[in-house]
């Protein structure tokens, strides 16, 4: 029983924003019992970051949430430190989506809260303990003090993270020396620019078809410099006049913001039963929409691993495995948009880097390298175990044939479970075998598929005919192979001991 004022759940997560929200939906449907608490009292309807990667569509599609996105416009062509990229990639949503944060935050919320998180809004954390068996945090709410006993907590709580000061947490990297300034402004005529390099600096500007118009600019050779408070728009439109001789000060600014090309990433993810994700867990420069879709990866990979220990299915130590998993892919996106902030925010010193990559992204072989590194699709995670063409990597969608329906490989992970896939090529299927093929120790965190995959359609490494495939609830194949041999290691390593 909790006491008036207080709070018991298995997991908090303190932020609301997409990461936490996703983190919370996945604990939700993992059986976790998650507490969010959000210092907003509302949204902001806000949407700073608006483009969804394939990668993390995929996700998104995983647990059913697309349609609830409606249709948003897709965008085959990104960039890369301002040069245009083909993001292109085989798959079911190739190149980059156009999402309003605030519409990816609302079908997110709803998710979670139909799968019974309980979102508090209007409560700001002012003290979080790791008690070694537990983790005890304060929050001041419209109602006063509140106190929360929780096996975990996760700051999702953004680049600013209070979670991270209380916890003091090791944050190493570099400050920001540059900045990009940021507005979204109705009542303005100027013409869209797609990262346009003028004399004076770099401008972008894109119409929306509500007429709100999105401006960036920065000048060349200018820095942060001590900025006390939010960035402001007569600010803006200054800047924004003397780079491109536009004036934009009669417009109407929604919101107005600045952010810098500050990189830094936590030591460590885990620190005993808090954890980190999102921009609590790193900072970048929000290139390309790199930020947003990196927050949402990190916790998908930790909602599924958290869930499965706080039930006591799996041990403390797959938790270690999201640190070390995603602390690698963190830092991969963070090197490549320190390259790209170079190349977008330097001046005429970066013109002759930018020929040369102008030149080395027209190679078919470069191109499908930074595609992949850009929208996610690439990230292997080292699973063990035997070598696999697939082992490691997410599972590519695939269309295949079981029990007589079709079915694609990002629907069977709907279910939030572990999949074993049994696959055979299309006219050697085979009846079910009598005893499930997964061992009886693991059912109830594993489901069993057999399916057929139609002629040119397997996965990369599974054309030589019947192959096993173990998925991890988040799409990444933890074990791949014809028989049993190394099967129960691999489902104890990602799954716990057996039932």
């Amino acid at each position: 029983m909790s006491a008036p004022g207080s709070v018991r759940a298995d997991v908090v997560v303190v932020g609301a924003g997409p990461a936490g929200l996703m983190l919370a939906g996945e604990l939700a449907l993992g059986g976790a019992a998650v507490v969010v608490l959000e210092k907003r009292r509302a949204p902001t309807g806000e949407s700073r970051a608006s483009t969804l990667h394939a990668r993390t569509m995929e996700i998104l599609d995983s647990r059913g949430l697309l349609p609830d996105l409606g249709t948003p416009p897709r965008q085959p062509h990104g960039h890369f430190g301002g040069l245009p990229l083909d993001l292109t990639l085989p798959g079911p949503h190739p190149g980059q989506w156009k999402v309003a944060q605030a519409k990816t935050e609302a079908v997110l919320e709803e998710w979670a809260l139909a799968r019974g998180a309980d979102i508090r809004c209007g409560h700001e954390v002012s003290a979080v303990t790791d008690t070694g068996d537990g983790v005890e945090a304060v929050a001041l709410g419209r109602e006063g003090v509140l106190r929360l006993h929780a096996s975990y907590l996760v700051a999702c709580d953004g680049e600013d993270s209070t979670v991270r000061r209380l916890a003091g947490a090791d944050f190493p990297g570099q400050d920001a020396g540059r900045e990009l300034l940021r507005a979204d402004v109705a009542g303005i005529e100027v013409p869209d620019r797609r990262f346009e390099r003028l004399e004076r600096g770099l401008a972008i500007a894109a119409r929306r078809p509500d007429g709100v118009t999105r401006v960036m600019v920065h000048e060349f050779g200018s820095g942060t410099g001590r900025r006390t408070g939010p960035a402001s728009f007569e600010e803006i439109a200054t800047v924004w006049k003397r780079v491109t001789g536009e004036d934009i000060s009669g417009g109407t600014p929604l919101w107005v913001n600045s952010f810098g090309d500050a990189s830094r990433q936590l030591t460590r993810y885990r620190h005993g039963r808090i954890l980190f994700a999102g921009d609590a867990a790193h900072r970048q420069m929000p290139i390309g929409g790199q930020a947003l879709n990196l927050g949402l990866q990190d916790a998908f990979n930790l909602g599924w691993k958290l869930a499965l220990h706080v039930r006591g299915a799996a041990p403390h130590t797959l938790l270690d495995t999201y640190h070390s998993e995603r602390h690698a892919a963190g830092r991969r996106v963070l090197a490549n948009i320190r390259a790209q902030a170079l190349m977008l925010l330097g001046g005429a010193e970066v013109e002759p880097l930018r020929t040369v990559f102008a030149g080395l992204t027209a190679l078919p072989d470069v191109r499908t390298r930074l595609a992949g590194m850009i929208s996610g699709l690439d990230v292997r995670y080292d699973t063990g175990g035997a070598a696999h063409p697939l082992a490691g990597l997410r599972l590519p969608h695939t269309v295949l044939l079981t029990g007589g329906r079709t079915v694609t490989t990002t629907g069977l992970l709907r279910e939030g479970r572990g999949l074993l896939l049994d696959l055979h090529p299309a006219g050697q299927g085979r009846p079910h075998p009598a005893g499930p093929p997964c061992p009886v120790g693991w059912t109830d965190r594993v489901r069993t598929v057999s399916a057929s995959v139609p002629a040119g359609s397997a996965p990369a490494g599974t054309e030589r005919g019947t192959e096993r495939l173990l998925v991890r609830p988040d799409g990444h194949v933890a074990w791949a192979g014809t028989g049993t041999a190394g099967l129960p290691a691999a489902l104890e390593h990602w799954f716990g001991p057996p039932a």
